[in-house]
């Protein structure tokens, strides 16, 4: 089938493969190249990488919904579009030139988190289970029709990144079947409930400030949830401290001492800090100039017993 495909990060990835593996005429559709961080270089899309490699052409908009990214669309004359994490909405001229419409594969159980890093808010609002959607692409945001979905439980420990990369493998397969089900003539569309329907936004940095007087237990879905990016922070005598890797310790629970405070900070039993109900043990920890680092280790060398976190 010929296929425009519409993707930019990671997540996209094994979609593409897939769709290539499986025989389909393939066209890509990417942001646009973009400057690395600190300033090292430009960096092509992940989806751009890839469709390189597999001899594809590739075409990057600013606004794919913009004259010229609707032109392009049109000249490939796709039979079908699919869109995975592309990171643009699409205009109803763009949806209007696949014969057989738009498929989307979402990082979530539809229509529970609709929107911007659904896999992120799913593990800092410490869900135990989320998954993958493919849907039909309207002009509203990731409300159109369920096609098929696929469920899969959330790690205790597990980090967004973690998550990430195994729903983008299950996007992978769900895509598959759907496209498969929609050549056979047998794929289904069931309209999405929207008083069940949630939302979320962009992950701001902000947003990743630990705030130690919650339960033990957000303070662990947000290390989590910032993992790999943009990492969860705190402060020690006003230097940023970045905070990488928790462990849940639900038997230590009571006030050892402020909110923040670390009550116990020893390279044998490691860094425990107070929060609302209890004791949250830091793991992986990164001081501001230095290297991500265990948190044993730096005990070894940093004493950081009654320092409070947050200051």
């Amino acid at each position: 089938m010929r296929t425009a495909f519409l993707g930019t990060p990671e997540f996209a990835l094994p979609s593409l493969k897939m769709l290539y593996e499986a025989g389909h005429e393939i066209a890509v559709f990417t942001q646009p190249d973009r400057p690395r961080d600190r300033g090292h270089g430009i960096a092509m899309p992940p989806v751009k990488t890839l469709a390189l490699e597999l001899g594809l052409p590739v075409y990057q908009f600013e606004k794919i919904r913009a004259e010229e990214g609707v032109a392009a669309l049109r000249e490939f004359a796709p039979e079908l579009m699919v869109t995975a994490a592309f990171g643009q909405i699409l205009s109803a001229d763009n949806l209007s030139i696949p014969e057989f419409g738009c498929i989307n594969v979402h990082g979530s159980l539809l229509p529970r988190y609709r929107g911007a890093a659904p896999i992120q808010w799913a593990v800092v609002n410490g869900e135990e289970v989320t998954g993958v959607t493919t849907m039909m692409t309207e002009l509203g945001l990731d409300s159109g029709d369920i096609l098929m979905k696929r469920e899969t439980a959330i790690g205790e420990d597990e980090t967004a990144g973690e998550l990430y990369d195994r729903l983008s493998l299950i996007g992978a397969e769900l895509l598959n079947e759907t496209v498969s089900a929609l050549i056979d003539g047998t794929l289904e569309r069931t309209h999405q409930n929207e008083e069940e329907a949630t939302r979320c936004g962009m992950i701001k940095k902000e947003m990743a400030r630990i705030d130690f007087s919650l339960p033990e237990k957000k303070v662990h879905d947000l290390v989590r949830g910032m993992n790999p990016a943009p990492v969860a922070f705190t402060s020690m005598d006003g230097q940023p401290v970045k905070i990488y890797k928790t462990q849940r310790h639900p038997e230590l629970k009571g006030a050892f001492g402020l909110y923040g405070e670390c009550v116990v900070a020893d390279g044998k039993r490691g860094l425990f800090v107070q929060c609302a109900d209890g004791l949250i043990e830091i793991r992986e920890l990164q001081f501001a100039g230095g290297k991500r680092m265990d948190a044993k280790a730096v005990l070894n060398g940093k004493k950081l017993l009654g320092k409070v976190l947050g200051l």
